[in-house]
């Protein structure tokens, strides 16, 4: 009798936990039901130019919300990347137009200059302990008050923008560069997380710092190297952005701070419980894009759309912590 019902154990099929699977892929559904809900209402949203419309629109976001988060992955913040982005695309403008260098240089000098931030942002977080949402906001705060310095608050444009926007507007088997950008540094962020023993030290650290450190990762180290891998990504998508209108200004790029948390933070209620990755984030970014998308073809207010980011953003994470908690106590 003992024995049966050991076997029946055995091969028991596990129960099928609904709230589990809600948690993982409740947010991959809504964008599924957005995309099919948008496409009956409006004729011109499930066109082919709009879907490449819609991933020129996110390129520049979703890279800066992808080296976002890696910051988040080790358990730190980051509000300095809007500015960051902005900075980069008045220094680019202003490297070209004003010291005459070419376009080559210009991005040389300028990913240096943001990659340097992400070295202070780094330095304060985790050599002088400084909170990351108070260090950053300070740096953020500092990065503004340069932009201002070297513009003196007047936007700056190309007298000749036309090689420069060539660079955003040009296009290579009918896809704008913008979108293989996107695609690289996503790629190129995910192997860095997943497939690299730097990747696993920053998700060990942001799991349980103390015990990282006792298994001899080098913590400080580690922050350091997020910001800086946040900073490149503001560094690229501020020269791009500055890239799309032949001009460079002090705030740009501010707008990026926002979509950035709501597509990490959406996208860590995707596939993985609460954790940040980079394909949630990039989910995440399509989600956020897809909504504008469809309330501009829609001629809806501008104000809809930050409602929208909003309530995504607090609904995306809110329903998968409650999916996981009623997952657990099932």
């Amino acid at each position: 009798m003992t024995t049966a019902t050991t076997s029946n154990k055995e091969f028991a099929v596990p129960k099928l936990d609904i709230w589990q699977i809600f948690a993982r892929y409740g947010a991959i559904a809504l964008l599924v039901v957005l995309i099919i809900v948008f496409s009956l209402t409006l004729p011109a949203f499930p066109t082919w130019s709009n879907a490449v419309n819609v991933l020129d629109q996110i390129a520049l976001p979703a890279i800066v919300a992808m080296g976002l988060t890696v910051v988040l992955a080790a358990g730190e913040f980051d509000l300095s990347i809007g500015y960051q982005t902005s900075l980069a695309g008045v220094l680019c403008v202003g490297l070209m137009q004003k010291q005459g260098l070419g376009i080559p240089l210009a991005l040389l000098i300028t990913v240096a200059a943001i990659a340097a931030i992400g070295l202070l942002n780094g330095v304060l977080v985790a050599h002088f302990k400084i909170n990351s949402l108070v260090a950053t906001l300070g740096v953020g705060t500092i990065v503004v008050g340069l932009s201002f310095a070297y513009t003196k608050g007047i936007p700056i444009s190309l007298s000749d923008p036309t090689a420069f926007v060539g660079l955003s507007l040009g296009r290579f088997l009918g896809l704008p560069i913008p979108i293989y950008l996107m695609v690289g540094v996503g790629v190129a962020l995910w192997i860095v997380l997943n497939r690299t023993p730097v990747g696993h030290a920053i998700q060990a650290v942001g799991g349980n710092a103390e015990a990282a450190r006792l298994s001899g990762i080098r913590i400080k180290g580690i922050r350091v190297f997020v910001y800086v891998i946040a900073s490149l990504s503001c560094a690229i998508a501020g020269f791009y952005l500055a890239s799309r209108t032949g001009g460079g200004s002090t705030n740009a790029g501010d707008g990026f701070l926002l979509s950035a948390f709501a597509a990490a933070f959406f996208g860590s209620a995707i596939l993985r419980d609460g954790k940040f990755h980079i394909v949630g984030t990039l989910i995440g970014v399509l989600t956020v894009g897809v909504a504008f998308n469809a309330m501009s073809i829609a001629g809806s207010d501008t104000s809809l759309q930050y409602l929208f980011q909003g309530v995504l953003l607090i609904v995306g994470v809110g329903v998968g912590v409650l999916a996981r908690r009623r997952s657990v106590t099932r």
